[in-house]
């Protein structure tokens, strides 16, 4: 019973250390192995779950919160769009804009000064506000109306405009003077001349220069006759045949009409009508060399008057153009007046 007993207790000590053998590991550095696995499993999947924000998920972009919500805007904006500081870019590059135009100004300003001591004028003419943005409205002036002319060109003696600008204009073309061409090219002054055929049909070429120096050219008639006294169909002929002229010789159809002495009827305007003509200028007062003459019961120059003169020389008048030009600038510039160009207002 004994050896039983005994043997038994071998037995059992064999499976107490078979038990300890299964709960512990074979190799010392295995447990060790194990935990470093773990370790960088686990960082792993960190690393991973950072990149993922920071892309806003596998194949989206970020929305900047790490949720991979939508599209992050790019800095210059993304596609089709701007970016957060092109606002402040536009507006320097509109304030330096500005401020090329003002120096641009000072500039022309200076050369025109030194044009003005050389064409001897009394003062430099001042600089003429920039033109309108949109034209104002024409419409023929109280007491030159026709019947039925609510159709018709506007017949008009000043442009309305609260500006300090007159408009400065010039008759016929009978004298053809090349220093006139000189002078108010070097001065910048703008004017528009209003031809009669039959004194520039000798020298067609004058007032081309005078086109190419940016002077719109206008419609004065063929043979500047008093059109009242004429027909419909021969006033239409007297308009027409000089519109005909002047886009054959200068490339353009006048819309300007001025008609000669400012004498007119409804059959003038109707007939200027039909030959395209948009606006019939008159004047509010008149140049010479040696004086003025004004049509206004004051005497005086108002923002937006028209201002006539002649090509003329010495042997019609007291002077020659740029006589003429001198005075005329020293009246307009010492009432505070700037030349402007008609066409930028009518």
């Amino acid at each position: 019973m004994q050896l039983v007993r005994q043997t038994d207790e071998k037995a059992a000590e064999r499976q107490r250390r078979q038990r300890r053998q299964h709960r512990q590991p074979r190799h010392p550095g295995g447990r060790a192995r194990a935990v470093a696995a773990v370790l960088v499993i686990a960082a792993l999947g960190s690393a991973c779950a950072a990149g993922s924000e920071d892309r806003g998920g596998a194949g989206r972009t970020g929305d900047g919160g790490g949720g991979g919500g939508g599209p992050v805007e790019s800095p210059s904006g993304g596609p089709g769009r701007a970016g957060p500081g092109a606002g402040a870019e536009a507006a320097k590059k509109a304030e330096a804009g500005k401020k090329a135009d003002a120096a641009a100004a000072v500039k022309a300003q200076a050369l025109r000064a030194v044009a003005a001591k050389k064409w001897k004028l009394a003062k430099t003419p001042l600089a003429a506000p920039a033109p309108p943005a949109v034209k104002p409205k024409i419409a023929t002036r109280k007491g030159f109306e026709v019947t039925g002319g609510a159709s018709l060109p506007p017949v008009f003696t000043n442009v309305p405009t609260k500006e300090k600008v007159v408009f400065l204009t010039i008759d016929d073309g009978a004298e053809k003077d090349p220093e006139l061409l000189r002078m108010m090219d070097e001065l910048k002054i703008p004017y528009s001349a209003f031809l009669s055929d039959y004194v520039i049909n000798d020298n067609y070429a004058y007032f081309k220069k005078m086109q190419a120096r940016g002077v719109s050219l206008h419609n004065h008639t063929l043979t500047h006759p008093y059109l009242p006294g004429l027909s419909y169909e021969e006033q239409k002929r007297e308009i027409c045949g000089q519109q005909d002229k002047i886009k054959k010789r200068y490339g353009k159809r006048p819309e300007l009409f001025r008609p000669p002495y400012g004498n007119y009827n409804a059959g003038t305007l109707r007939a200027a009508k039909s030959c395209g003509v948009k606006a019939v200028p008159l004047w509010s007062s008149e140049a010479f060399p040696d004086h003025m003459e004004w049509r206004e019961w004051d005497r005086d120059l108002h923002p937006g008057d028209i201002v006539l003169t002649h090509f003329r020389g010495k042997e019609d008048w007291k002077g020659s153009m740029p006589d003429m030009i001198r005075n005329v600038m020293k009246t307009i510039t010492d009432k505070g007046y700037a030349v402007a160009k008609l066409e930028d207002y009518v």
